[in-house]
């Protein structure tokens, strides 16, 4: 077990927030407006005739063409020995400009050879993550490299995929394994739903960015609860500084 706790401090918990470009449909640039429409014909199956840019709001934020990274939350553990406790050190960066924030994240992540954990991160956190550095200029960490390697090249754990064990119609949401688990929710205060209103209406990013931490640690936690040696394991939290620009009015 020692060996593994030791490789335990190589792997880095994360968790991006992601909002709508713009506020309003109509703010966006008009060519983004006209491919959201062809977009919106494809995902309003369920919502049958409705106005050009009417899903905007609810949906733009989970696809990088027409989202934004508004907060990323990471985390990692440290094992000490001599107190036999793991510590689990995270931090939320945030900065009103997105730019600056992949640039913040891509420093970290270039920091060393992590190995990078998230909840749906292969279907989702990472890919997006790749998207937008791309569209911002940033060039893309190595831990983030994808093109190219082959898929055991890669240093990425998704807690989604290993608790699908091979099953790959199962689809299980992070609050319901932090249920089975019995780890406290990270969704007492808001959820993701929720993410879109309270960054361009109420302008409350503190808010979010205390939402996006909890879904880090929670992350951390499941993948701790699928190696049952560890369960009885003290966990000392310590939240470090947060970045020190924040979305303002």
């Amino acid at each position: 077990m020692a060996n593994f706790l030791d490789q335990l401090g190589d792997i880095l918990f994360l968790d991006i927030e992601t909002a709508s470009l713009t506020e309003k449909f109509e703010d966006l640039a008009p060519r983004l407006q006209d491919e959201w429409t062809k977009k919106e014909k494809i995902i309003q199956s369920d919502h049958g005739k409705i106005e050009p840019g009417a899903l905007y709001f609810d949906k733009a934020g989970i696809y990088a063409e027409f989202g934004q990274v508004i907060c990323v939350g990471v985390g990692y553990f440290q094992w000490k020995k001599k107190d036999k406790k793991l510590v689990f050190r995270s931090k939320v960066f945030a900065d009103p400009d997105e730019r600056e924030l992949l640039l913040s994240l891509n420093t970290l992540l270039g920091k060393k050879k992590w190995i990078l954990c998230a909840h749906n991160g292969k279907e989702f956190d990472f890919p997006f993550l790749c998207r937008r550095m791309l569209v911002q200029g940033v060039e893309l960490p190595e831990p983030l490299q994808i093109a190219g390697k082959k898929p055991w090249e890669l240093r990425h754990l998704d807690t989604l995929e290993l608790w699908k064990f091979g099953d790959y119609k199962h689809y299980t949401r992070l609050e319901l394994l932090a249920a089975v688990f019995g780890i406290p929710t990270s969704k007492d205060d808001l959820d993701g739903s929720q993410v879109n209103t309270t960054f361009h209406l109420e302008k409350d990013i503190n808010r979010i960015k205390k939402y996006c931490q909890k879904d880090v640690e929670v992350t951390a936690r499941v993948y701790l609860a699928m190696h049952p040696q560890l369960d009885e394991m003290e966990i000392e939290l310590v939240h470090l500084e947060d970045s020190p620009k924040d979305h303002k009015d």
